[in-house]
């Protein structure tokens, strides 16, 4: 009884000796995997090489993603180039994990497929570490060396090909078939020969076990579901603003305008909008002020400048506009894209038989219906610029007289009523221009010219002036 008493009370000191020293950092974490260390190697195709340090409690995986990450930091380090980095960064990927051979020290040699274990749990392709162990990564060639899947299944993906591949291995790595597919039963599988010139195609049922060869295609058929996110967004003055879910293709706005709670009383028909197309976050956003970022998902189809001076060739290819025209049309055609607008009477959208209200939505199509605006916004070259309440009948001096009138520098001949409908510029000189809620009134400036700028221009004149005065010259002394 003594003896065991006495081994307790020396693990009862080994113990606290040991936290003291943990406590005190007098043994770090280098010293304490030490106590348990096993070599292994590897060999290969990997990025890295050699014998190292593995822990008795660390399966291939781990190991092999810590000796990954390992090699990655260190040539992370040691480069300063962005290129070259990123072109690491791609070469990082191309080793296989799905051929790995482990060879024991005592001659036991274990095929392991670390992308199976991965997708599916399964252990035996993850043992345990043991000292002495080679792992050896064969060679990969994507290129050649592969087999694709696609269609109804949950990872569509290429894989790396190994001698002995079924059709159960390669649906179980694409982590198997979509549930959000029907009746699927079949599979095609497309065979390229040797020189690429023949094609083979073959149907097999989803649960054959037939063999894969190198370069095999593997579609899961199955009719694309249409059972999709369809939704437009309705913003501004209705009861219950936000995405509405639709039908695809087939839902009335009208139905879309009482999904939303029909329109408040402050709604403005008038000025109401249906915008079409990918390009509405930039509308959204800079006309009117709204923070979408919460809804990347809805603006997927967001173009780049490439595809938009794309679509800008396509329309200039066969035109036959001048310099000065084409200017023009650049304003005009970015307009044009980025504000994909139909034109609607919003009055009647609600009325059973209106061919407005029985128009068909699209996914992704938004609609604004803005707020009554009960002003007139004054700006330019006056004193004090800014909204002006609207009062029926008044003329747009009325409204630059409440603006504080003008300015020192006004170009009064130019004023200017823009239309919040249309935005059209209608000159105030014109017969019958009257002013409606929502108009803009705009004061041009008259431009300030230096000294130097009246020289410029007389200077140019007697150049020209000049010029002429040679040619009439020299034909005068032609004639003699």
């Amino acid at each position: 009884m003594e003896k065991y008493y006495s081994i307790i009370i020396i693990l009862l000191c080994t113990a606290l000796i040991n936290a003291q020293d943990l406590n005190t950092n007098k043994i770090n974490q280098n010293t304490l995997m030490n106590m348990g260390t096993i070599s292994v190697t590897i060999g290969g195709n990997f990025i890295i090489t050699g014998t190292f340090p593995a822990s008795i409690t660390e399966r291939v995986d781990q190991f092999v993603t810590r000796m990954f990450n390992e090699a990655k930091l260190r040539a992370k380090g040691n480069i300063l180039d962005a290129g070259t980095l990123q072109n690491i960064e791609k070469n990082f990927n191309k080793y296989s994990l799905r051929n790995i051979t482990l060879k024991r020290a005592d001659g036991e040699v274990i095929k392991l497929d670390l992308i199976k274990f991965r997708i599916t749990g399964d252990f035996s392709n993850n043992p345990y570490l043991k000292n002495d162990d080679v792992l050896i990564f064969s060679p990969t060639d994507l290129d050649r060396d592969f087999f694709t899947v696609s269609g109804a299944v949950n990872n569509p993906n290429k894989f790396n090909f190994v001698d002995g591949d079924k059709l159960p291995n390669a649906l179980e790595l694409a982590e198997g078939i979509n549930k959000a597919y029907e009746n699927v039963d079949s599979v095609e599988i497309d065979r390229l020969s040797y020189n690429g010139e023949t094609l083979n195609k073959f149907k097999v049922g989803i649960t054959s076990d037939i063999s894969l060869q190198r370069g095999d295609r593997i579609i899961v058929l199955a009719d694309e579901t249409q059972r999709k996110d369809y939704k437009v967004l309705v913003l501004g003055e209705v009861k219950r603003p936000g995405e509405i879910p639709i039908t695809k293709n087939n839902t009335p706005i009208k139905e879309v305008i009482k999904a939303a709670g029909g329109f408040t009383e402050e709604a403005s028909l008038k000025r109401a909008k249906l915008i079409r197309g990918t390009n509405i976050r930039y509308i959204l956003e800079k006309e009117f002020g709204l923070n979408l970022e919460d809804r990347s998902d809805f603006f997927r189809d967001w173009p780049n400048p490439v595809l938009f001076q794309f679509e800008r060739d396509k329309m200039l290819r066969m035109s036959n506009l001048t310099e000065e025209d084409t200017a023009f049309f650049f304003v005009d055609d970015a307009i044009r894209q980025t504000l994909n607008e139909a034109t609607l009477d919003f009055d009647s959208v609600l009325d059973n038989d209106s061919r407005v209200g029985n128009l068909k939505l699209r996914d992704g199509d938004v609609i604004i219906i803005p707020q009554k605006i009960n002003t007139v916004y004054v700006f330019g070259q006056v004193k004090s610029p800014g909204n002006i309440r609207y009062v029926k009948g008044r003329d747009y001096k009325y409204y630059i007289d409440r603006a504080g009138g003008l300015g020192e520098l006004a170009n009064e001949g130019k004023i200017s009523v823009i239309k919040a409908e249309t935005r059209e510029w209608i000159s105030v000189d014109e017969k019958n221009v009257s002013i409606e809620n929502g108009d803009f009134i705009y004061v041009p400036k008259n431009p300030v010219r230096s000294f130097n700028y009246y020289v410029g221009i007389v200077g140019r004149y007697l150049s020209i002036v000049g010029s002429v005065a040679t040619v009439i010259l020299l034909l005068y002394q032609f004639k003699k």
